[in-house]
């Protein structure tokens, strides 16, 4: 192992990452050591770490080789495996252009929830293809001290539970994780969408992401919050034929969801590079033993 090894740091509408560029999948990043990196004390600080890994290089995404070159090995900030991350996929396409891998356009990325489509655009913004949701039936709670809602269960490659409040306060302080129910809707934990409408196609939330905690945004939560409100509000594009494009506001900014008849999910925002240094590898090392 080098001296060193190389990070950046990225967030996409202040939901914030360790990018840590590893082509041939030679670092070992353990959960202990992502936990480390991802510690806003003790390390560099994020909510997540994104791992760059050529597909064909990458047991969990040789399978995607052929359509993505670039696999991202999301990592929450706990250490923990994730399946998707909409911010940090914008955040990815954003580091692959800024290392040159690819420029302004079209390119796919491979994850765990499958192949994703990306649009880098000229004014900076970018767009991410999320696939369609999956509406688990079932009823839902979540509950937050004394309140319980019924919320909205949709599975954006992730799970999420959506619950229309009254004050976006009473989601409390989202430190802990809230309180759901059935146990067996959620078997491997859920991240809890509070929202609050702000205007026609207009909404806000918090969101607590599992293994996190609460964070400034969450883009497959944004988008679980579209089909949400698209459903309560009777514009599921599917019954409609209509697109249902919904804006977002999260805690660090603004997100557009755009639904379309056929089921598929674009989200766009912006992403920014913010910083580039390097890992002490003897304190990663020791960290992966």
């Amino acid at each position: 192992m080098s001296a060193t090894i190389a990070f950046l740091k990225g967030h996409g509408t202040e939901n914030d990452f360790v990018i840590v560029p590893d082509p041939e999948n030679a670092i070992d990043l353990p959960a202990t050591a992502v936990a480390a990196l991802c510690d806003r004390r003790a390390g560099i600080g994020g909510d997540g770490l994104l791992h760059v890994v050529r597909s064909a290089a990458h047991p969990e995404a040789k399978d995607m080789a052929a359509e993505a070159e670039w696999f991202m090995d999301y990592r929450n900030g706990d250490g923990s495996i994730a399946e998707m991350c909409g911010n940090g996929v914008r955040v990815f396409a954003r580091y692959l252009q800024r290392a040159g891998h690819v420029t302004e356009g079209d390119l796919a990325v491979a994850t765990r929830g499958g192949v994703k489509r990306v649009h880098l655009a000229k004014d900076g913004d970018v767009t991410v293809g999320m696939g369609k949701a999956r509406l688990p039936e079932g009823d839902v709670t979540v509950s937050v001290g004394e309140r319980s809602w019924p919320a909205r269960n949709v599975n954006m490659g992730n799970p999420h539970a959506v619950a229309f409040v009254a004050d976006l306060a009473h989601a409390g302080d989202l430190y802990s994780p809230p309180q759901f129910s059935p146990a067996s809707a959620y078997p491997d934990g859920v991240n809890v969408e509070f929202v609050v409408d702000r205007g026609p196609r207009h909404v806000a939330l918090r969101v607590h992401e599992r293994g996190v905690g609460e964070t400034r945004s969450c883009g497959t939560g944004a988008c679980a919050v579209a089909v949400a409100t698209a459903r309560r509000d009777g514009t599921d594009p599917a019954v409609t034929g209509t697109p249902a494009t919904y804006t977002v506001d999260v805690p660090g900014g603004t997100l557009v969801i755009t639904e379309r008849p056929d089921g598929e999910i674009e989200m766009t925002g912006p992403a920014v590079i913010v910083a580039e240094g390097t890992i002490d590898a003897d304190w990663l090392e020791t960290l992966a033993r």
